[in-house]
């Protein structure tokens, strides 16, 4: 397992971007597959969006939030990063990156299947 470290979210506006960071500490980030969930009260963690690390192309993303949200790697810094745009009161959650170290299931969207995870960050988006 790798140990994930975020930083980034806060307070925004509707309408205003965030961007959210998650560095893997102590080690190269060798992890098959990063992703990107988020918890809000009351409510199951949900994926948001996933990729390959090694493929820019692969990402996939929750209905809602394509469009609007960006999942990236810089392999220098060993961080990968969520951009969001556009952000809605429905956004309001918990943040979380996560890492799976096996090709199983692909670019899964249970969180049962994710191995390593970040501590969470919230994210609040007023209206």
């Amino acid at each position: 397992q790798v140990q994930l470290v975020q930083s980034g979210g806060g307070l925004v506006q509707t309408g205003g971007s965030l961007r959210l960071s998650c560095t893997a500490s102590g080690r190269t980030f060798s992890s098959k597959i990063i992703a990107w969930f988020r918890q809000a009260p009351g409510k199951e963690r949900e994926f948001v969006a996933g990729m390959w690390w090694s493929d820019d192309s692969s990402a996939l993303y929750e209905d809602s939030v394509k469009g609007r949200f960006t999942i990236s790697r810089d392999n220098a810094r060993n961080t990968a990063y969520l951009q969001m745009n556009s952000l809605k009161p429905e956004d309001t959650a918990a943040y979380y990156c996560a890492a799976k170290d096996t090709s199983y299931y692909g670019i899964s969207f249970y969180h049962g299947h994710y191995d390593s995870w970040g501590q969470g960050t919230q994210v609040t988006v007023s209206s």
